[in-house]
């Protein structure tokens, strides 16, 4: 498989990535913990499918101190002790939301209040808006065939930046 298109050598690609990154920053301003931020956008991106997404935010994650023992156990954070309760908190809410169209409840009032008993309003502002932008990362990435694997920290940013 050859990428379709390579969002980011593309002008028109380069600034809708640029304005997804802006976002992604606005985010990070909500207070919502970075670890908690790159747990999110690892399952979603597992959940998904996206070897792409999944290869940038575990490197990036481990690039930022994020242990491998944690890494390797986010697909099956439910069956493991290495994540806080607010994590935990996070991840249901990540999986819940990319899954809406596997549950005809969406976001449960249960997956709601827990993730409200740790995450202020803005915080979860910040969590609900990084969900969605990582399954749109994730639908795009997958739609233009872009793979997995050679993703080295730092690159996204620096690319986005310049």
């Amino acid at each position: 498989m050859e990428p379709r298109i390579d969002l980011l050598q593309n002008e028109l690609g380069t600034k809708l990535a640029k304005r997804m990154f802006a976002v992604h920053s606005l985010v990070q301003q909500t207070g919502l913990p970075a670890a908690t931020q790159n747990l999110v956008m690892l399952r979603a991106s597992q959940i998904n499918g996206c070897g792409h997404c999944i290869d940038i935010h575990a490197k990036e994650a481990a690039a930022e101190g994020e242990t491998t023992t944690r890494l390797n156990l986010v697909a099956g954070w439910r069956h493991s002790t290495v994540f806080t309760e607010e994590e935990q908190a996070a991840l249901a809410m990540a999986e819940e939301a990319t899954r809406l169209a596997d549950a005809s409840e969406g976001v449960s009032e249960e997956t709601w209040a827990r993730a409200a008993k740790y995450y202020d309003e803005n915080q979860l502002i910040g969590l609900v808006t990084l969900i969605a932008m990582i399954n749109a990362s994730n639908r795009i990435a997958v739609t233009l065939n872009q793979l997995g694997g050679s993703y080295e920290p730092g690159l996204m940013a620096a690319t986005i930046s310049s």
